[in-house]
């Protein structure tokens, strides 16, 4: 892949994320359906029931029902080939049911890293690390 296309996906993902931070189910949802192929492949813990892109926007779905302020800062990317990384810091405030948990209206900060391949300019697969641990942690939901 040419210098220009890995530029190219790079600046798709910032688009996606600048969706993703917008807060609104609909702008992620579209985002998705423009952004990421629909036959997805999804490596990270995904609800049940769905696949591809459809367990892409479940992921979100259930984010921000646990924390309607989530914010992915992208501290770092790097792009080589058909793929992009990105190292995030997510923050949010937990204000809704969030595996199992009640609200506890703590505000976590983790951290996560995305691997993204692209393929005729749309995000065919994703693996990605998040740290649980730390956010489980700072939600009361394991000792520290």
């Amino acid at each position: 892949m040419s210098a220009a296309g890995a530029l190219s996906n790079t600046a798709t993902l910032n688009h996606f994320h600048s969706a993703v931070n917008s807060g609104d189910l609909e702008v992620i949802s579209k985002a998705i359906d423009e952004f990421v192929a629909p036959d997805l492949v999804f490596h990270a813990p995904v609800p049940m029931g769905a696949t591809g892109a459809e367990a892409l926007k479940r992921v979100w779905e259930v984010l921000l029902r646990a924390f309607p302020d989530l914010h992915v800062t992208v501290e770092e990317t790097i792009a080589e080939g058909d793929k992009v990384v990105s190292r995030n810091t997510v923050t949010g405030t937990h204000r809704g049911e969030y595996q199992g948990l009640l609200p506890t209206g703590k505000t976590v900060s983790y951290s996560e890293i995305f691997i993204f391949r692209f393929a005729g300019g749309r995000i065919v697969e994703i693996r990605g690390i998040v740290d649980v641990l730390a956010q489980l942690r700072q939600l009361g939901a394991l000792p520290s």
